[in-house]
């Protein structure tokens, strides 16, 4: 059978779109016509790649799947999986009952390539940026081991827990982004449109002003001159910051010096080791060879340094280290988090131990955003509360040296 991407106009006039099955155009219009919608449009979702292998990724369904979909996605297909249905069939029953276009599209199209003979494993390999290496890892394990409605549970989880910690992170970076943000225009604001006004009044009286006024005319009029032009160099800055990390040296020695960084190297850290742990937990538990496990655990990690050190620690690995004595010598684990591994090594329980490991890291995790949190709050309120008391003093400083003239 065939991937059709269809339009159709139903008994209302309404136009709906979707991807079926069929072994022609023709007997796709007799089914659309028999399901009473009339047929508009009809076109092959298949495509040629460099590689001369067929892709069903069409411009119109170029949406990729978020992570969220993919976890429910996944759960749904353990579902279906442990109740013991032939693959191709799950598969057809969860392209079924999804809604909407770009998933039932790229669904249908891993189904055609499990129906031509490949694995389920090489077939998500179409879409890697909504299935990944390690998914793929993972989904291969199960297949081999005869376990993949299992795998797939796993892998839901997991995926709902990434979100969750991912949820937790931007949750934790709104408010002192958000406060950061207010506090800067509130003082831009002051300094370009309501000192400008007040002093001019002490210009006009030719009035000898005190050093702190002088310093706030010297701000103000660097902001209205110059405001505008640093907001843009900042914007060009971050623009070339993002270019600059393309390139994997640069970004190499980027991430290493970010590391050093007072809190937000520890956070990094923290998060990239305990979604290390984790991975490699999951993964060994489904039955990857500790080897390809670490590898394919390092290559999900966002900082480059640290994948670095742990690909540099699998090959110690490689060589006879034991697993604990190898990460040790990356420098980036904590103790506690060595000295679990290490007992997990040592009772043949390594994969439960990963997991309390990264367990362990996470509360870590949250622990130090919250202080983090705690101490950044109070700063930013304080330092924005003796920014506009300097410019008040500023302002009245001057009033009172006049009031006293006057009555003197």
């Amino acid at each position: 059978m065939a991937v059709f991407a269809y339009e159709a106009l139903d008994t209302k006039g309404r136009k709906k779109k979707g991807v079926l099955e069929a072994d022609s155009p023709r007997l796709l219009r007799q089914q659309l016509r028999s399901d009473g919608l009339a047929p508009v449009s009809i076109e092959p979702a298949t495509e040629k790649t460099k590689t001369g292998r067929r892709s069903f990724s069409i411009n119109l369904f170029a949406k990729n799947a978020t992570p969220a979909e993919v976890s429910l996605l996944t759960r749904q297909l353990a579902t279906l999986v442990a109740a013991a249905i032939p693959l191709e069939e799950c598969l057809q029953a969860l392209a079924k009952q999804l809604q909407k276009s770009h998933l039932k599209a790229m669904i249908t199209a891993i189904r055609s390539r499990v129906l031509e003979g490949q694995t389920l494993a090489d077939s998500l390999a179409s879409y890697p940026k909504a299935f990944d290496r390690l998914y793929r890892s993972m989904v291969a394990a199960g297949e081999k081991s005869g376990h993949l409605d299992v795998v797939l549970e796993r892998l839901a989880d997991y995926s709902e827990q990434q979100q969750q910690i991912k949820g937790k992170l931007i949750q934790a970076m709104i408010y002192p982004v958000i406060l950061t943000v207010v506090a800067i225009g509130v003082v831009a604001a002051l300094l370009a449109t309501v000192v400008p006004t007040v002093v001019d009044q002490f210009a006009h009286m030719g009035q000898e002003l005190p050093d702190m006024t002088l310093a706030l005319i010297a701000m103000s009029d660097f902001v209205r001159g110059y405001g505008l032009h640093v907001l843009i160099t900042i914007m060009a800055l971050l623009v070339i910051r993002q270019r600059i990390l393309t390139k994997p040296n640069l970004r190499l020695a980027h991430d290493r010096l970010f590391l050093k960084l007072p809190v937000a190297g520890d956070v990094s850290a923290g998060v990239d080791t305990a979604r290390f742990a984790r991975t490699l937990s999951i993964l060994t538990t489904s039955s990857v060879p500790l080897l390809e496990g670490m590898k394919v655990a390092s290559d999900v990690l966002i900082n480059a340094h640290i994948r670095q050190a742990l690909q540099e620690a699998s090959e110690r690995v490689r060589e006879g280290s034991s697993l604990w004595t190898a990460l040790d010598k990356t420098q980036l684990f904590p103790p506690m988090m060595l000295h679990i591994i290490a007992s997990g090594e040592k009772s043949g329980e390594l994969e439960q131990m990963l997991a309390h490991a990264a367990d362990a890291q996470d509360r870590q995790f949250e622990s130090q955003v919250n202080i983090a949190l705690g101490v950044f709050a109070p700063l930013l309120i304080l330092l924005m509360a003796g920014m506009v008391l300097f410019i008040v003093m500023a302002i009245l400083t001057p009033m009172l040296d006049l009031n006293s003239l006057v009555s003197g």
